[in-house]
């Protein structure tokens, strides 16, 4: 090894550059894992419905999720085991993590047009501008990052990234952008769906958090990215950072389709989905005095509820100390 060789060595500061980019990959492949959990959980959950949108959706976003991790992968083992302590190597940008950056840009937008989608369906019957603004800042967030892509593309070592800074902060600013404009339009949307159902205003504002905080999640890593990129430039923390940004957005994507069976009560996921009720027809054989039927009043949401079953009607005597009689027909009575 010459002599300019070993000068060069300690000025690359491997635990700051490499080594982070080190742990970027390990946090990254955790977050691969719970993405194959909840993937998992969504094909399980929705295995009789057949091929759907959704489930097509689901698939793209892992294959990319999958092709990123391999990518980000083999940038560090070609750093650190193929050309180890070759400093030539190690300055220069390899194609792997060019390529990272377009799997990243196509996941996150796939995402967001996702999101796009739902705010179309949850707005449907309504004024069309909310979702068509929407749509509009996520078409004009994927020109940012065509330019990011293409700055990429005219670096040839690590020092030239210094250059592109600034295609670097409007990617990651954008993405911030988009992601608040979309958690704030389905909260909006959400917000002014309520029922007055207890039920159901009670999902609507779980399904409120539950946005709030995935969005929050995926701005706080794209603005960490930025800030890092601002603070420490000479260093790979922030190219760490980015690894996670593709992640993050798949799991939270995942997580609101997730979501309606994370947040169902417990007896709509019990045995008891199969018990219905009909109203206004009575027969003699079901006789049930008044301080059995204050019982009945008082459990029969959770004995009897359905999904399909906003309102139950019980018609009652008009004397109060009488017999009252009720039909209820039922499939199953497992949940009693």
């Amino acid at each position: 090894m010459s002599s300019s060789t070993q000068d060069l060595i300690p000025q690359l500061h491997l635990g700051n550059t490499f080594g982070a980019l080190f742990i970027g990959v390990t946090v990254a492949a955790i977050l691969f894992g719970l993405s194959n959990i909840q993937a998992f959980f969504y094909f399980q959950t929705n295995k009789s419905t057949g091929i759907s949108f959704h489930k097509l959706a689901v698939a793209w976003l892992w294959i990319f999720d999958a092709l990123h991790l391999f990518l980000i992968v083999h940038c560090i083992y070609y750093y650190l085991v193929a050309h180890y302590a070759d400093v030539g190597a190690l300055t220069e940008i390899v194609w792997s993590f060019k390529l990272q950056i377009v799997i990243d840009v196509l996941i996150v937008y796939s995402v967001h047009l996702l999101y796009f989608h739902r705010i179309w369906i949850v707005g449907k019957g309504r004024s069309r501008v909310l979702p068509i603004a929407v749509g509009i800042i996520v078409i004009l967030g994927s020109g940012v990052a065509i330019s990011l892509i293409w700055a990429m593309y005219q670096c040839h070592v690590f020092s030239d990234l210094i250059k592109i800074e600034w295609a670097t902060f409007m990617a990651l600013g954008m993405i911030t952008f988009v992601d608040l404009v979309i958690a704030s339009s389905l909260c909006y949307l959400l917000a002014t769906s309520r029922t007055g159902f207890s039920s159901t205003d009670s999902m609507i504002t779980k399904l409120m958090v539950y946005i709030i905080n995935t969005g929050c999640l995926t701005s706080i890593c794209s603005l960490s990215a930025m800030i890092t990129c601002a603070v420490m430039p000479h260093n790979f923390i922030f190219l760490s950072v980015e690894f996670l940004v593709a992640k993050l957005y798949v799991n939270s994507f995942l997580a609101l389709l997730n979501a309606r069976y994370y947040l169902q009560p417990p007896a709509e996921t019990s045995g008891s989905s199969g018990v219905h009720m009909r109203h206004g027809v009575y027969r003699p054989e079901l006789n049930v005095m008044t301080s059995q039927d204050e019982e009945f009043q008082g459990s029969r949401k959770n004995m009897f509820k359905n999904p399909g079953d906003d309102v139950m009607h019980i018609t009652r005597s008009a004397m109060p100390l009488r017999p009252i009689e009720v039909t209820v027909e039922t499939n199953s009575f497992s949940s009693v």
